[in-house]
């Protein structure tokens, strides 16, 4: 077996270049099939991406470093202590003397092993590829020294990270209910209310009307007889955009006779998943799928008022609820028929009072956005150095006292 070359150009003095498999003897985990796992049990089952259940056995007892073996996540470190069972997926490394477990793990999640992984339609890991890549291994006070440096510095990283995830919990939270108390009760929190007869709405506005869908919007099937149009693909987070810009496969004009034919502030329902929200106002002339649903505004409402209205859970429950087929849940063909959502009942309040709301959600939302964006660069410049202080204090680019 030919060695892979090293990645460590200089190593501190004292320090020794070691083969993996001269440090650690690497073995893959048994097999065990997936009847075998519950959600609960005596031991936990560690596969190649971390815990996948419990079982009534075990095959290792101790402190172990797990290495991932298959999958696009193969080369991702983990820690097994006490009694487990190690699945065919991870790879077991049972450390030789005068190794410290965590310094050893930590200089293989520094490694990035998955750059090692052989095949590009089931990635994997050799045991003997990855045995042969040399360390830098140095003495085992330091060793343990390093380890208890990065305990104590990844765990300060680890808080930091955790509490501004949190944040970010928070802040989506409050974007939702600032948008559901917008679209349900308006702007102002004393204007009168009165019953809203809505199964869903308990009370609105008393200036409010409350109206029948088919009221508010017309259903539009008018179809393409040239395919030449641009297909348009809805989208979650951003609308409706180009398939050809967020698609692998492009689509020819041939294919796309017959699709529906959409017109700038049309609203745009995929049917199939309009109980996630997945409903958005077209910008442009274009195509989009049959199977979607296009509708047309009347002339008294504001599209975007209603387009956030739908993507409340409010009302992701309601298409929930009206939404049929074959199946059931995530699994089923579950669609919100025309006639269906036609046939549901929706505040109406005053078209200026519409884009009132939209303009204040607008603002307060990219406000709560600018902050999201800014927190989450935050959190990924925190993870930027933890990865960094890892690699550096693995590699003897940092000193650590042994004594600490």
């Amino acid at each position: 077996m030919i060695s892979q070359p090293s990645p460590f150009l200089a190593i501190p003095d004292g320090w020794r270049m070691k083969k993996l498999k001269y440090v650690a003897s690497l073995k893959s985990g048994e097999s065990i099939t997936s009847d075998e796992i519950a959600d609960s049990g005596e031991y936990p089952v560690y596969g190649g991406n971390g815990l996948r259940g419990y079982t009534s056995k075990y095959t290792h007892s101790g402190h172990y470093v797990l290495i991932g073996r298959q999958g696009a996540l193969c080369g991702n470190v983990n820690y097994a202590s006490g009694r487990f069972w190690a699945s065919e997926h991870a790879v077991v490394a049972s450390i030789r003397d005068e190794v410290d477990v965590t310094w050893l793990g930590e200089l293989l999640r520094a490694m990035d092993l998955n750059q090692y992984s052989q095949s590009a339609a089931q990635p994997g890991i050799a045991v003997d590829v990855i045995g042969n890549l040399e360390l830098p291994v140095p003495p085992l006070d330091e060793q343990h020294a390093i380890a208890k440096f990065l305990s104590g510095e990844t765990a300060r990283i680890d808080t930091l990270v955790a509490s501004k995830q949190y944040l970010l919990t928070l802040l989506a939270e409050k974007r939702k209910a600032l948008i559901t108390s917008a679209v349900s009760r308006g702007l102002d929190p004393n204007v009168p209310t009165k019953p809203s007869g809505i199964s869903w709405l308990e009370r609105v506005p008393a200036h409010w009307e409350v109206k029948r869908a088919k009221w508010l919007f017309r259903e539009r099937d008018e179809r393409t007889t040239t395919g030449e149009e641009v297909l348009l693909s809805l989208r979650m987070e951003r609308g409706l955009v180009p398939h050809n810009d967020v698609s692998e496969k492009q689509t020819i004009p041939l294919e796309l006779v017959g699709y529906k034919k959409v017109a700038p502030t049309q609203i745009v329902v995929n049917r199939m998943r309009a109980a996630s929200g997945l409903v958005a106002i077209a910008t442009r002339d274009g195509l989009v799928s049959p199977d979607y649903a296009v509708f047309q505004c009347a002339p008294d409402i504001d599209p975007d008022y209603y387009v956030h209205l739908f993507k409340t859970e409010l009302l992701q429950a309601v298409f929930r609820s009206e939404s049929t087929g074959l199946g059931t849940g995530s699994s089923g063909f579950l669609r919100l028929y025309s006639e269906s959502f036609l046939s549901l009942w929706f505040p109406c309040p005053p078209l200026k009072e519409q884009r009132d709301i939209v303009k204040r959600i607008s603002q307060e939302a990219s406000e709560l956005d600018s902050l999201r964006s800014a927190t989450e660069r935050s959190v990924s410049l925190l993870k930027e150095r933890r990865t960094a202080l890892i690699k550096a204090a693995v590699t003897g680019q940092i000193e650590v006292n042994a004594t600490r």
